[in-house]
């Protein structure tokens, strides 16, 4: 996901003061660029990888001396690990699905800090964003996740995946914090809010 202009992140934070608006449950939008830095993933692959070449130079070149195969492993290893620092190459060294683990332990970690820390009340959702891995989650209270449900979440993650995955990022946002927006004010209006007929 590319970095979002100041344009951009107004219209997005107008879209949660409208949410703010209409009910009076909590919504925390949390917008990370990175939910781990992953820093032994560039270490354990550049040591794999000097071996690697320890063991084709072994292999290749039986006569050379040890000391100069050593010296051959240790300039591979800092170079690998240099390169393996920037982060598009770093992220491509991490598993998806460890990746997706860590963003899942952050997205948990900002939920209860802003929102079942809060001391009012805890009826609120988060919507989670962890831009480096790519993931999406929103969470909510007990509360409101047993009368919304599941489906409902998910449908809008979805949305928003097609949206982000389409090139429109802002609009995305807009649309998702929307429809949290929407869900919250049926099951939680604003309490000066006049009722809602179904």
């Amino acid at each position: 996901m590319r970095h979002l202009t100041h344009e951009e992140n107004e219209k997005i934070h107008a879209a949660v003061a409208a949410v703010e608006q209409r009910t009076h449950a909590h919504f925390s939008l949390a917008i990370v660029p990175l939910s781990d830095r992953y820093t032994l993933f560039p270490l354990v692959w550049s040591a794999v990888l000097a071996l690697a070449i320890g063991g084709v130079i072994a292999l290749g070149w039986p006569g050379l001396a040890l000391r100069m195969a050593f010296g051959i492993q240790a300039v591979a290893f800092i170079c690998l690990s240099l390169a393996f620092e920037w982060l598009p190459i770093r992220l491509m060294l991490v598993p998806k699905h460890y990746k997706h683990m860590r963003a899942k332990h952050m997205a948990h970690r900002e939920f209860a800090a802003r929102v079942l820390a809060r001391n009012d009340h805890r009826d609120g959702i988060l919507f989670f964003v962890s831009r480096a891995e790519r993931y999406v989650e929103i969470l909510a209270a007990p509360d409101i996740h047993a009368r919304v449900g599941t489906e409902a979440w998910q449908s809008i993650i979805d949305h928003f995946v097609v949206a982000v995955s389409s090139g429109h990022v802002v609009e995305g946002f807009v649309a998702g914090i929307d429809a949290c927006g929407s869900l919250l004010a049926t099951h939680y209006p604003a309490k000066d809010a006049p009722p809602i007929v179904r």
